[in-house]
């Protein structure tokens, strides 16, 4: 293993980590040797995902509602009291659209998904940062945006716009946690298998449409994160910070 890759020791945070991306990223820092700690809401899922990942390395999980500023707050602090340290935070938990028309999007709708995905991140890392800037050992911060960040998504608004602001929000973490040696970058997915995409991928119509487009001529899956996730824990990340990584299988060149 190359050395900087071994994550003997790290403490790792994976929200959202009981399926998809989320836990293709747990797999990925597991398998580096991290002790790793996925958090999600369904106590179901959160089982299956930690029988398979103590079967691969040390893990356990959470139920933690992301939209709770207090579960938070206290479910972090519960993390780094057990582990005596906190090494890297990837908020990774979020709700998907529902493609409702402009004029018929209320301001309700709209706040149901920012106060997870842009609430919920925003929690999330600056309670991971409270506790790395005590701890004094830097860290690393990592933010789930979405390729749609960067494309047209009609109907999309809530989610386009909250994906938009986790990379906004990650670059000026960069900037202002520099100086205590944290990191902090946006991972930004294209169109991937999860619970939250599978729906969409069975539609023969918007599959027949959108895989045309796929250089790689297939969807993304979780473990296509766990690469990146173990970059961004490790070492050799140290230098990069404040960025806005791209996963899509080659979709928005092509």
């Amino acid at each position: 293993m190359y050395e900087p890759f071994d994550l003997s020791g790290h403490v790792a945070l994976v929200t959202g980590g009981n399926n998809g991306i989320g836990l293709g990223m747990a797999r990925g820092l597991v398998d580096a040797r991290a002790r790793v700690c996925i958090w999600g809401t369904n106590e179901e899922r959160n089982a299956s995902a930690l029988e398979e990942l103590t079967g691969r390395g040390e893990a356990e999980s959470m139920r933690v509602d992301v939209s709770d500023e207090d579960a938070v707050t206290t479910a972090i602090a519960d993390v780094v009291e057990r582990y005596g340290r906190l090494d890297s935070c990837f908020a990774n938990a979020g709700v998907g659209g529902n493609r409702t028309p402009l004029l018929e999007t209320g301001l309700d709708d709209f706040r149901a998904i920012t106060r997870i995905n842009i609430d919920g991140t925003f929690v999330t890392l600056r309670e991971a940062a409270r506790h790395m800037v005590d701890l004094g050992n830097g860290g690393s911060l990592v933010g789930t945006a979405s390729l749609s960040a960067r494309m047209g998504a009609a109907g999309n608004y809530a989610y386009t716009a909250s994906k938009s602001a986790i990379i906004a929000m990650t670059k000026a973490l960069a900037v202002e946690l520099a100086r205590h040696r944290i990191r902090a970058n946006a991972i930004l997915p294209g169109w991937t298998e999860s619970g939250m995409t599978a729906d969409t991928f069975a539609n023969e119509r918007f599959a027949s449409n959108v895989m045309p487009r796929m250089p790689v001529r297939r969807w993304g899956t979780g473990d296509d994160f766990g690469g990146i996730a173990v970059y961004l824990a490790s070492p050799a990340s140290e230098f990069h910070t404040g960025d806005a990584i791209l996963l899509d299988g080659g979709y928005s060149i092509y």
